[in-house]
């Protein structure tokens, strides 16, 4: 295996790769704020649980993000 390619597998495992997944995380919020907007006007109770539920999934992944992120500390897969 290349050392390019190793460098990109180890992406997911680095601090770049962790933040570029929380970003993505927390774009989905979005998503889920329009969710309940529709829902709110329409009165539509299960889709507002299902934002409600989608929104709880965004801040446990986020919560997962930033323990992953601490825990690389300064052993960063792509600096060295």
């Amino acid at each position: 295996m290349s050392k390019a390619l190793s460098k990109a597998k180890g992406f997911k495992k680095s601090k770049s790769g962790t933040y570029l997944s929380m970003a993505t995380t927390a774009f989905g919020a979005f998503g889920v704020a329009k969710q309940v907007k529709k829902a709110r006007v329409e009165h539509d109770t299960l889709r507002l649980i299902d934002a409600a539920v989608s929104a709880a999934a965004i801040v446990t992944g986020l919560a997962l993000l930033v323990r992953e992120l601490k825990r690389l500390g300064d052993d960063d897969v792509l600096l060295g």
